[in-house]
């Protein structure tokens, strides 16, 4: 099923050149996956091989983000992301990781309640996907909008996926951005065009 792991981690400390006031690591776990519908034409109905693959991947993955991350206790945001290779579809992605099968897993597997940010593409070998990232209960908390690139060298093949969960340990290093909950009330549109 999973043909290779691939987990990336990166820890930032200054920016640029001031301290971080929260060192934050962030990872990515990357699992290469054999396309289950490559060559089959329009398959009507993902969800069989959805729901016989996708809770055991994000398993896998959360599993490897918590060893590197150090416990669930460390994880503050998460996102998740599907990269296809051009034999297939940018559906074939979607349907593994937009479907409880996959989003129930990882939720609870991180310890979150949000809606989890993603990203979905095709593309060849080493084609890289910034995966977004925000805080595992508070959507809104504007510090932990932040991504994690992640890259497989020699993935996905044309006939496979790269399924991705990444996390965080915290917000963006010396976020000052607010809150979506507490900004001042915005400029409409009708008074922007006067």
């Amino acid at each position: 099923m999973i043909r290779r792991i691939v987990t990336v981690v990166e820890e930032t400390v200054t920016e640029p050149g001031v301290a971080a006031a929260h060192p934050t690591r962030r990872a990515g776990a990357a699992a290469v996956i054999a396309n289950p519908w490559v060559g089959r034409g329009l398959v009507d109905d993902l969800q069989p091989e959805v729901e016989r693959l996708a809770p055991g991947i994000a398993l896998a993955l959360c599993d490897r983000l918590l060893a590197v991350l150090g416990g669930v206790e460390q994880v503050e945001a998460f996102g998740k992301a599907a990269i296809v290779g051009v034999d297939g579809e940018v559906e074939h992605g979607a349907a593994l990781i937009h479907t409880p099968f996959f989003g129930d897993v990882v939720r609870e597997a991180l310890g979150g309640t949000s809606i989890i940010a993603f990203a979905d593409t095709r593309g060849p070998a080493g084609t890289s996907v910034a995966v977004p990232v925000w805080h595992r209960t508070a959507a809104a908390t504007r510090s932990h909008y932040q991504t994690i690139d992640v890259r497989v060298a020699d993935a996905p093949a044309a006939g496979e996926i790269v399924v991705i969960v990444a996390a965080s340990t915290g917000p963006r290093p010396n976020a000052r951005i607010g809150d979506r909950r507490t900004d001042a009330a915005t400029i409409t549109i009708e008074e922007l065009r006067q």
